[in-house]
């Protein structure tokens, strides 16, 4: 009986091990484990060991990193010296290659060629790009679009959530249809706007009870301070404008609305404030309006024209000023316009330009004092090399639609890569719109100290400005690298 026990439990025990040693007891820990998955389903999802470490293989490799002969052609300028730093077109060519002078190679991918060919400069670097540089770029059209009721319109931002360097201003593109409104609001942070085309009907009041009504057009500039309530509504062609906010974290979606405040707050405390009935609130909206459809403005901006005892807001407190009206400062290049509170007081700090480059030109290298430098371009495309201290610099390209960004006392230059007009905005938060201009501060600096530092010859020292260009000419082929002609 001993014996027959001890042999049932040998055998026991030699099951056991065989079971434990089998392929199907170690399919519950085993990383090559067949997952319960769908029905049809093969395969495994992991490896073994065999694949770890060198393995003897001497096959060849199933696909090769090298680009077949004839398959891509370099642009113009990319066979020059790489510090020379030539604007590179690659919407020339169908296959860009990052190559710029000695620099780079080859590109056997996967690869995104739109982003590539509109990012020549971010592709195929210029020799002088060193370091890291913040992003100073943000597309509009990668931004989540909110769209208002009804087709009323749409708006759309960058913030410091998407480019999160601009710590001082945001902007938002909003487009409003005929007769539309961005609904009565206000905002914790000051609101400047540029109208890109169409025009407005703006009403507004102010603290001490005065009002503030006009129509203006495309061109022209609005402002309202933190708080100040105000409508925006579309005249008969609508519109589509650019707001800038001083607070590089603003949001749209912070925005203190009239439908909100209604809803917000108890309807008898409602009644007491307006000395009405609670019925009076009945109808109002349940949900935010935001961008709306509405009636057309009466054509007799008077008719809308309400006023209480304190009367208009006086003109050198308006909120509007007709930019589209002032003429522009010609240059060899392009031209220049500026609005700051020179001659906009009520935006006491908001300075800007409105810069248009012909094909060739460049905004002269400069750096501005005390503020960053927001950006939007209008038209065209151009691209930008930021300097940062001690000795980084990053060139980054731009189109219709994108927004820059530039920190304090970097310098940088904006030059047009395209072959159509480049027009843009510089927005700073400052009292005055300023810069040094890097010829100008060379040019009236002694020469002598400009040759020891710099080992420029005597004759480009004498060809040193001592103005501020603002805009220089260049050339319409952006390989050129000899511009003395252009004295």
């Amino acid at each position: 009986m001993v014996r027959s026990n001890a042999l049932h439990l040998g055998l026991l025990a030699a099951a056991l091990s065989s079971t434990l040693a089998s392929p199907i007891a170690r399919r519950a820990s085993g990383p090559s484990d067949l997952p319960a998955g769908p029905p049809g389903a093969t395969g495994s999802l992991y490896g073994n060991e065999r694949l770890l470490g060198p393995d003897g293989n001497t096959a060849p490799p199933a696909s090769s990193a090298l680009l077949p002969e004839g398959s891509y052609d370099l642009v113009p300028g990319q066979k020059q010296d790489e510090d020379n730093g030539v604007y590179l077109d690659f919407n020339s060519t169908p296959n860009p290659q990052p190559i710029r002078g000695s620099n780079g190679g080859t590109d056997p991918g996967p690869r995104n060629y739109n982003y590539e060919k509109i990012n020549s400069d971010l592709y195929a670097p210029p020799g002088t790009d060193s370091g890291d540089v913040p992003n100073a770029v943000w597309p509009m059209g990668l931004s989540h679009n909110r769209g208002g009721l009804n087709g009323a319109g749409f708006a759309r931002q960058q913030n410091i959530d998407v480019l999160p360097d601009a710590t001082a201003m945001a902007g938002v593109d909003m487009r409003l249809s005929p007769h539309a409104y961005r609904e009565l609001h206000w905002h914790q942070s000051s609101e400047w706007s540029y109208i890109m085309n169409g025009s407005v009907r703006l009403t507004s009041v102010n603290e001490n009870g005065e009002t503030f009504i006009d129509d203006l057009n495309a061109g022209d500039v609005w402002f309202f301070p933190q708080g100040i309530p105000h409508s925006i509504q579309a005249k008969d062609e609508g519109t589509e404008f650019l707001l800038v906010f001083d607070d590089g974290s603003f949001s749209e979606e912070s925005t203190f609305l009239a439908s909100e405040l209604f809803l917000r707050n108890p309807k008898s405390v409602l009644a007491k404030d307006l000395h009405v009935d609670v019925s009076a609130f009945d109808n109002i909206p349940q949900d935010e309006l935001y961008i709306f459809p509405g009636t057309p403005a009466p054509a007799d901006i008077q008719k809308q024209n309400i006023t209480g005892p304190a009367g208009v807001i006086p003109q050198n407190g308006t909120y509007s000023y007709h930019f589209s009206e002032q003429a522009a400062y010609e240059v060899p290049g392009g031209s220049i316009k500026i609005v700051d509170p020179t001659t906009f007081p009520t935006a006491s700090m908001f300075s800007a330009a409105l810069v248009t480059l012909k094909p060739g030109a460049m905004r002269e290298i400069h750096w501005h004092l005390d503020s960053d430098e927001w950006n939007f371009f209008l038209a065209g495309s151009a691209r930008i090399t930021v300097f940062t201290a001690p000795g980084s610099s990053r060139t980054f390209d731009y189109q219709a639609g994108s927004v820059g960004y530039i920190p304090v006392t970097s310098s940088h230059y904006i030059e047009n890569t395209g072959t159509e007009d480049c027009v843009f905005l510089e927005v700073l938060q400052a009292p005055k719109f300023t810069d040094i201009s890097m010829g100008q501060w060379l040019g009236l600096t002694p020469p002598q100290v400009v040759k020891d530092t710099l080992k420029l010859s005597d004759d480009t020292i004498s060809r040193l400005p001592n103005y501020k260009s603002y805009i220089v000419e260049g050339d319409k082929d952006l390989t050129t690298t000899n511009f003395t002609s252009k004295d």
